[in-house]
């Protein structure tokens, strides 16, 4: 008699992404989080803050959407 392991049923790409997505969360996160600590910190700065802001947060979320297609493309 063997025993059975849990079978997973559906698409384990949408798992995977789901999980991978977490990443592309925490940066964005991290991003923002400081970009307005340093804007509070450096107001005169807050042009230049926020363009690196948004150049950052392009990338990640580029990434993410990378992610994305590949888990239905697989």
């Amino acid at each position: 008699m063997s025993a059975a392991l849990a079978v997973v049923e559906g698409s384990v790409n949408t798992i995977g992404f789901g999980l991978a997505a977490i990443g592309p969360g925490v940066g964005i996160g991290i991003i923002f989080g400081n970009g307005v600590q340093a804007m509070a910190r450096q107001p005169e700065a807050a042009g230049l803050i926020r363009q690196n802001m948004l150049l950052g947060f392009a990338v990640i979320e580029a990434l993410a959407l990378m992610g994305f297609v590949l888990a239905f493309a697989i």
